[in-house]
């Protein structure tokens, strides 16, 4: 039988692989048919957005929630792991923000009116939420002031959102219409099949971290907890 760690890796190499694969895509997306990048409130600009938040909301993001499911930081200090976390989920929020600022400059420079469909309620829920989520959790786990109890209470609830989160930032990008914003999608048969496997990669992606995230085997146990791990099946 194949052993839990071993099985562990085979799926993070793999969600690693489809996360670069996302992000390759839809820089390519918008280098090859959507004529490139600039930071000038033109339709170059509005092409940042798609690429800061496919990386920022979802690639990062997806990395940073399972990086306590890594087995390797298991016989480490969590302190440590949770700067990682940090750092990781900050760096997301920042090019989250960074990918909203691009779409609103643009917005502003063609007078087109912001938070108009779907796409944008999501999206804008979603970094808004997560935002709260990141600032709770600096101040649950990381403040030494946080009392114990507050951190018991807050864990599970700091869990449920990370995930509710993570599956708003993928409704978001695949929420995408062609009245979602401008520029309108292509008839560009080409392009629209390159766009179609972008969104397949990205429901690949999540569900591959939504997978790693629901599987007990692979949870950090808490000090006093490890006994617990050998009575779940397919661990040998």
């Amino acid at each position: 039988m194949i052993s839990s760690t071993v099985l562990f890796y085979g799926n993070y190499v793999l969600c690693l692989c489809l996360g670069l694969l996302c992000v390759v895509f839809v820089s390519y997306w918008n280098t090859e048919w959507r004529g490139g990048f600039a930071w000038d409130a033109s339709f170059l600009q509005f092409n940042w957005h798609p690429v800061l938040m496919v990386t920022g909301l979802v690639v990062l993001y997806g990395n940073a929630a399972i990086l306590y499911r890594i087995p390797f930081t298991w016989s480490q200090r969590k302190q440590r792991w949770k700067l990682v976390h940090a750092a990781l989920l900050l760096s997301s929020l920042f090019l989250s923000i960074l990918g909203l600022c691009a779409v609103f400059d643009f917005h502003t420079g063609y007078h087109i009116p912001n938070l108009y469909s779907l796409h944008s309620w999501v999206g804008i829920c979603t970094v808004v939420l997560f935002t709260a989520q990141w600032v709770l959790g600096l101040v649950g786990f990381l403040s030494p002031c946080s009392p114990l109890g507050f951190r018991k209470l807050l864990k599970p609830v700091h869990a449920w959102m990370g995930m509710a989160i993570f599956i708003l930032s993928l409704a978001s990008c695949l929420s995408v219409t062609r009245n979602a914003d401008p520029p309108p999608i292509t008839t560009n048969y080409i392009e629209a099949l390159f766009a179609n496997f972008l969104g397949v990669l990205i429901v690949a992606f999540g569900l591959v971290v939504l997978g790693i995230l629901s599987n007990q085997r692979w949870k950090r146990l808490e000090p006093g907890q490890e006994s617990s791990r050998s009575l779940l099946p397919g661990d040998n």
